[in-house]
C-alpha cells in the first residue's frame, strides 16, 4: 500500500512525539528512583565547622537534600561489584583501593561470615564510594551534609543535649571494633529518621581531605595527639564534642584509597528540581 508524503511526514512527527514523551518518561523515572529509594530527607539548615582559620566562614548554610537511611550494606557492594568487574577485591587498582580493600570477604563476588549481607559494607576506599554512589545516581554527602544530618538527637534536631544518643554514641566509641559488625537495622534511627550515623561504622564524606588539618600531617605520628591534646581543641567551637574531634582526625588523616575496619559510607542526592 503506497503512502503520501503527508501521511509519511505525520507518522514522522508521531514518532518524534513519542520519542520525546519516552525520554521524558525516562529523566521521570531517574528521578522517581532518587526520590522513592531507601532515603530520609534531611532539611536545610546551618552546619558549624569544629574548627576554622580565620579564612573559613564560622557557619555554612546547608541546603535540603536526601540521606540513605543506613549505611550501605554488603548486600548493595555485592551488587555494585557484580555489575562492575574493575572494583572486585582481585581487580581493583591499587591507585584506588589499599591491600586491605574488602579483606574481610571470603572473595570476589562472597561476603562470607565475616561480612553479613546486612551489615555495613567497611574495608572500603574513597574512591570506590564515589564509585558506588555514581553508578546509583547519587553521591557522597559532603561533611557539612553530614553533620548536619548527624547533629540530630532521636526526638529532636539538635542532639547536643540528648542523653540517649550521646550515652550510646560515647559506649560505641569505648568499644573495641566487633570480628562482625551488626547488621544496619539495629541501629536506632534519629530524628530524620536516618540509622547508623553513629554507633555502627565511620563513614566516608566527598571533601574528607579538606580538613584543617594539613596533607603533610597524614603521616604524621603526632596526628592524633595534637587533636587529642590541648593543641587540638584550640579555636574549637565546642571543646567538649570529643566524638567530634575523633570524626575529623579520622578524616584528617585518611587518603583516598586507605581502607579500615570500621569505615563504610552511605550515599546522598540532591533534591529534584522541577
Amino acid at each position: 500500500m503506497s503512502t503520501t508524503p503527508a501521511f509519511r511526514l505525520g507518522a514522522l512527527a508521531l514518532g518524534l512525539l513519542a520519542g520525546v514523551e519516552l525520554c521524558a518518561a525516562g529523566i521521570e523515572n531517574r528521578e522517581s528512583k532518587i526520590e522513592n529509594s531507601a532515603m530520609v530527607l534531611i532539611p536545610a539548615g546551618v552546619y558549624v565547622p569544629l574548627q576554622r582559620t580565620a579564612k573559613d566562614p564560622a557557619q555554612v548554610a546547608v541546603a535540603s537534600f536526601r540521606l540513605d537511611a543506613q549505611p550501605v550494606t554488603n548486600a548493595e557492594f555485592l551488587a555494585f561489584v557484580t555489575a562492575h568487574p574493575k572494583w572486585r577485591r582481585s581487580q581493583v587498582s591499587r591507585l584506588f583501593a589499599d591491600s586491605s580493600y574488602l579483606e574481610n570477604w571470603a572473595s570476589d563476588l562472597e561476603p562470607g561470615p565475616k561480612a553479613p549481607l546486612n551489615a555495613p559494607v567497611v574495608r572500603v576506599s574513597w574512591f570506590a564510594a564515589r564509585a558506588y554512589a555514581r553508578a546509583a545516581g547519587k553521591r557522597l554527602p559532603t561533611t557539612a551534609e553530614w553533620e548536619l544530618a548527624a547533629g540530630a538527637g532521636y526526638t529532636g534536631l539538635d542532639g547536643r543535649n540528648d542523653e540517649a544518643l550521646n550515652r550510646d554514641l560515647y559506649a560505641w566509641l569505648a568499644r573495641p571494633v566487633p570480628a562482625v559488625l551488626a547488621d544496619v537495622g539495629t541501629a536506632k534511627p534519629n530524628f530524620h529518621g536516618a540509622r547508623g550515623l553513629h554507633g555502627l561504622v565511620w563513614e566516608w564524606v566527598d571533601d574528607f581531605n579538606t580538613a584543617m588539618v594539613t596533607g603533610e600531617s597524614r603521616g604524621d605520628s603526632g596526628l592524633e595527639r595534637d587533636l587529642f591534646c590541648g593543641s587540638g581543641s584550640i579555636g574549637a567551637n565546642d571543646t567538649g564534642n570529643y566524638a567530634a574531634f575523633m570524626r575529623q582526625a579520622l578524616r584528617s588523616s585518611l587518603k583516598g584509597n586507605n581502607t579500615t575496619t570500621s569505615l563504610g559510607f552511605r550515599c546522598a542526592a540532591d533534591l529534584p528540581t522541577r
